[in-house]
């Protein structure tokens, strides 16, 4: 074996063999420079030490793709909070005390929803049908600004000569993709409300008030772009592809001043800029005698709350679209709306695009969407799809109502909701039967089991109470046939005209739509089948993990986010007792108690019974605001592409996943409190 050939083995053992190695090598690689590129193979010892002698195993886990992200979340308040800005009226003020506002355009006056500006082009990529398109775009913009710096000694390139060097390299018609991707930022930019304001005060005040920016839009696009963000028309535009200079460079500062005092015919005016970038908008802006105010990136002010374990597109929208709108400086928001709007916003526009297409397809005739879960889902699907209003429906339904007009088949479930659920915690006989809607039958059970009214219902006795129960069963069922007859009434009316429903609900195990199905079909023969929607399934940490798979493998259940085949590492992950469900079960809360069952009036007319709500129902209806407002908003981007209406699961329960790591404990405290075990069902 030659040297070289050792080398190579040397090379490849320390640096191929483990993945996290790899990277933070090649990293540090990247970085170094001169003699510094020979430190870097000492890190690479190091590394290797650390994990093949020391065990420390996380550097073999990747950075960029760790199995599972861990970020610390804002617990002192509302994440809002931090970007909070003076009024954009009182800084409005603040500027108009120089003769000149100068104003950057993208990141400050107009905002993307994306979390990458570049990641636009994977759109562009799609219309044009060529793979890896994002990275072939950037990669030519970078070879136009080389071209251009041989030849003018400047990096200011417009939008064709980018696209001159990409269809050089490519094939892609310049014109065509040129034109769409101009077409494709009139789209998506948006204005900043908290800069619309700004400048709306500012002309209010007379102020003169132009565009400085570094962008390959050239002047004529730039000013197309802001009167479409509904800004009109500024008093001057300075664009670096136009004039060969730039604010990174500094020369372009230099330019609008000579060209502003030439227009006013006078020196010494007075300039401020407004930007996002630290040197190029800041530091750059005041050694060219400019006053300066920063303007922080909202995505920089964000990204270390958002999560980035996400596909590439899906992620970038989300990201974009939470962190404009949470750190732009207008508004600072409550707990619960941002729970809603962070954590919530996702999952139920996702949820709802899941239940929209399994219904079209399924050739479903109505939605129903069962209480309280179904509130703010169905709230949120007639935003998303107006045309399918008139096959919604709100549902009354609950556990406790299904367990009790079920009891005849589904005995097993009823004895383990009404007793074993209940043992050791201190519920006496007088409250055990009072649940049951058993109370005529109190003192008979005393009678025959020697147990006294006050008596807590324990392991050591529960068994006495079934038996009594078991022997005495159509005595109990003969309780509930009021309301089977109710519920029928309820019913007939909701499935009138229908033979084929799906049934909406949270999860877990799936029994509210399999219940319904069997009172519907089996006590009523209304002749309707009832398919089941849940966002997720039982997990490997529950008591009961297959209890719901020979549904889900038949299709009378499906599953949007995870199940035992699909997204297994969330299915996995997922932990009622580390209180996983509470979390999830807060988002789709609804202001009002759960149902405690149909019963008939006097006039022998159904009526809907409610168990108390405890809970805080403003806080409830912020947490649904925060949903809603997420969902408008996504609507809006929906409707521009077909890529973005199929959130797919695992990306819906992304941000959550951030939250549910064990660094956050103390960030959910506070959103455990909006429910109880009274709202709960």
């Amino acid at each position: 074996m030659s040297s070289m050939e050792t080398i190579d083995r040397i090379y490849s053992a320390l640096v191929n063999e483990v993945p996290g190695i790899r990277e933070r090598y090649n990293k540090k690689r990247k970085q170094a420079k001169g003699a510094g590129r020979g430190l870097v193979w000492f890190y690479l010892l190091y590394l290797n030490a650390a994990y093949h002698i020391f065990r420390y195993r996380k550097i073999g886990i990747s950075e960029k793709y760790p199995y599972y992200e861990a970020k610390r979340l804002y617990c002192g308040g509302s994440e809002s909070s931090l970007s909070r800005r003076k009024t954009p009226e009182e800084f409005a003020r603040e500027l108009a005390e120089y003769d000149v506002v100068s104003f950057d355009v993208f990141d400050t006056l107009v905002l993307r929803p994306f979390s990458s500006p570049a990641d636009l082009f994977f759109l562009l990529g799609d219309e044009l049908g060529y793979m890896d398109f994002k990275r072939i775009r950037m990669e030519m913009e970078w070879r136009a600004r080389e071209r251009k710096y041989r030849k003018e000694n400047h990096y200011e390139v417009n939008l064709e000569e980018i696209y001159e060097v990409l269809s050089e390299e490519t094939g892609i018609c310049s014109d065509t993709a040129l034109k769409r991707e101009t077409e494709l930022e009139y789209s998506f930019c948006f204005a900043n409300p908290y800069m619309k304001r700004v400048v709306s005060e500012l002309r209010r005040l007379g102020k003169r008030i132009i565009i400085t920016s570094d962008m390959y839009l050239n002047t004529d696009r730039i000013r197309t772009l802001l009167e479409k963000c509904d800004y009109g028309f500024f008093d001057a535009y300075y664009v670096s592809c136009d004039l060969g200079k730039s604010k990174s460079r500094g020369d372009l500062y230099d330019e609008v001043r000579k060209q502003e005092e030439e227009k006013k015919g006078r020196k010494g005016l007075t300039f401020i800029h407004v930007g996002d970038n630290k040197i190029a908008d800041i530091e750059n802006s005041v050694k060219h005698g400019f006053a300066s105010r920063h303007y922080a990136n909202v995505n920089d002010a964000g990204m270390e709350y958002r999560p980035e374990d996400m596909s590439s597109i899906t992620g970038s929208i989300y990201r974009g679209m939470v962190n404009a709108h949470i750190h732009n400086g207008l508004n600072e928001y409550t707990r619960e709306y941002e729970y809603g709007y962070i954590y919530g916003g996702l999952f139920v526009t996702g949820y709802c695009q899941f239940i929209h297409d399994y219904v079209h397809r399924q050739k479903m005739d109505r939605v129903l969407f069962l209480a309280r879960d179904g509130d703010v889902l169905m709230k949120a699907y007639k935003l998303l799809y107006p045309e399918d209003a008139g096959m919604c429906r709100y549902v009354y339904w609950s556990r406790l109502a299904a367990t009790k007009m079920a009891a005849e088949y589904f005995k097993y479930d009823y004895f383990r909701r009404f007793l074993f659920h209940k043992v050791n915690q201190g519920y006496t006989m007088r409250k055990i039967l009072g649940a049951m809607e058993l109370d005529d039958m109190l003192d008979g059970l005393v009678k025959e089991s020697g147990l006294g009214t006050e008596t807590d219902l324990t392991d050591k006795n529960v068994e006495k109470v079934k038996d009594f129960f078991m022997k005495s069963w159509e005595r109990v069922l003969e309780h509930y046939k009021e309301q089977l007859e109710a519920g029928k009434q309820y019913f007939s009316e909701i499935l009138e005209g229908c033979s084929r429903a799906a049934a909406v609900d949270i999860g877990w195990a799936g029994s509210g739509a399999i219940t319904l199905n069997h009172i519907v079909n089996q006590i009523w023969k209304m002749d309707c089948s009832i398919t089941g929607i849940i966002a997720g399934t039982n997990t490997a940490a529950n008591a009961e993990p297959d209890a719901s798979e020979t549904f889900l493998q038949t299709g009378k259940l499906v599953s949007y986010m995870y199940s035992q085949r699909k997204n297994r590492d969330i299915w996995k992950f997922h932990d009622p007792g580390k209180n996983h469900n509470l979390y999830w079960e807060v988002l789709l809360d609804a202001p009002h108690g759960s149902l405690k069952g149909f019963y008939l009036d006097e006039t022998g007319h159904y009526e809907c019974r409610f168990k108390e709500s405890t809970v805080d129902n403003e806080k409830i209806e912020q947490i649904q605001k925060g949903i809603l407002d997420f969902a408008e908003e996504y609507g809006k981007i929906m409707k521009k592409s077909v890529m973005f209406q199929n959130i797919s699961g695992r990306d819906a329960y992304a941000p959550m996943l951030l939250g549910e790591n064990e660094k956050n404990r103390e960030f959910f405290k506070e959103i455990c409190g909006l429910m109880d075990e009274m709202n709960v069902g």
